[in-house]
């Protein structure tokens, strides 16, 4: 009786496990590479598209979501606040809600909140538009510590405020803010190390092993930059202008080479790393990501070309030579992930679709209207289920799971 005991709570542990690894805790999901390893759920769904399992509203922003230990994290804007909101995953149920005094800030573009949360144990890390920076208990969202680093810091807020998710690293928690970011404690919140006080680019803090040492990359207004996790200290910089200093889209890696790429007609680069300042390989326009980045899938890329300021369309590009292998039109400034060697793509207004990965073409097995209005923000997918939402503020999670 006692070994089918330790046999049955030794299943249970390998079920729990196996559920948990399908979360996705981080903006651009478990690898930070926009992928999941999830292959439980459906590519193909009745004609009136997959199960609707709950709705709900959050307010006004682009913030994507964030799974584990069944809660769904997400931010929204309303009523002068920004508002970090966690559900049940299974039921959409109201767990808590963490609001603040926030600037609309619809300068440009509609404002509301942009930054994506982040989840580190018991842990739940938040930036804000205006550097507020909160550190929250995930079961309760009451607060373990917070600051604001306009104030305590004197840091230089960019055009379109942060937006770049918070990096845990062992200890530390590292933003893209600063001319090449900053480390503060995760415990206490005390800073670490900080670059010079210049204006920040919009991606999250890509970290990258290098050896023995972990480099961190990220977009600054000027430039891709790679510094040291641990100390800040610069390893390499590439000049890259794009207009309004939008940096946005994350890089992607593969081994030394580095691929980066942004919208407003810039176009993208592939860059060799190694000792002293990368190497140019190649540049191209038939990529220009305002946004969301592209994934990287059996050496090719696909993402989307294009931004808010024209048409958009969904690419396939070869990753060693920037060679277009395929465009699908009217997907807008949209986004995507891929699971299972399938891509999920939510378009500028709110029609899902999955397709396998394939450099010939782009053949959806699945596509349905979801949502309505302006959708900017990546689709998620975590444990079965696909969480989309608009810039109004309508989230919808989808019941994909396997039968």
């Amino acid at each position: 009786m006692f070994k089918l005991l330790i046999l049955s709570c030794t299943i249970v542990s390998l079920l729990t496990t196996s559920i948990r690894a399908d979360d996705w805790p981080h903006w651009r999901g478990p690898a930070r590479n926009g992928q999941s390893t999830e292959t439980a759920w459906l590519d193909q769904w009745p004609a009136d598209g997959p199960r609707v399992a709950w709705k709900a509203k959050v307010g006004l922003g682009f913030s994507t979501f964030v799974v584990a230990k069944g809660r769904v994290l997400t931010t929204g804007h309303a009523d002068g606040k920004d508002t970090v909101f966690c559900f049940d995953a299974d039921s959409g149920k109201l767990l808590w809600k963490h609001s603040y005094a926030a600037e609309l800030g619809d300068k440009y573009f509609e404002g509301g909140a942009t930054g994506t949360p982040t989840i580190d144990g018991e842990r739940v890390y938040q930036l804000s538009r205006w550097g507020n920076l909160f550190c929250l208990d995930a079961a309760s969202g009451r607060v373990a510590w917070s600051k604001n680093l306009q104030q305590e810091a004197g840091v230089r807020v960019p055009d379109w405020g942060f937006s770049g998710a918070p990096l845990v690293h062992g200890n530390l928690l590292i933003l893209n803010v600063g001319d090449a970011g900053m480390a503060l404690d995760k415990t206490s919140g005390k800073i670490v190390w900080q670059s010079k006080n210049k204006e920040a680019g919009y991606s999250t803090p890509l970290p990258v092993s290098r050896g023995n040492e972990t480099l961190v990359l990220l977009g600054s207004r000027q430039s891709y930059v790679a510094v040291d996790a641990l100390t800040g200290k610069e390893a390499w910089r590439h000049r890259w202008l794009t207009q309004y200093g939008v940096n946005a889209a994350d890089p992607i890696v593969q081994g030394d080479l580095v691929f980066i790429c942004t919208g407003y007609g810039k176009g993208a680069a592939m860059l060799k790393t190694g000792a002293g300042q990368p190497q140019e390989l190649w540049k191209t326009k038939v990529l220009r990501t305002q946004m969301n980045p592209a994934v990287l899938l059996d050496g090719h890329l696909y993402g989307v070309d294009g931004d808010s300021t024209s048409p958009a369309s969904l690419k396939c590009l070869e990753f060693a030579t920037g060679a277009e292998k395929w465009e699908h039109s009217n997907v807008g400034s949209g986004a995507l992930i891929a699971a299972g060697g399938r891509l999920i793509v939510l378009t500028a207004t709110g029609e899902l679709m999955v397709a396998p990965a394939s450099p010939a073409s782009f053949k959806p097995t699945a596509r349905a209207q979801v949502l309505r209005g302006k959708c900017w923000t990546s689709p998620m997918l975590a444990n079965g289920r696909i969480y989309c939402r608009s810039v109004p503020g309508d989230v919808v999670c989808l019941d994909v799971r396997k039968p």
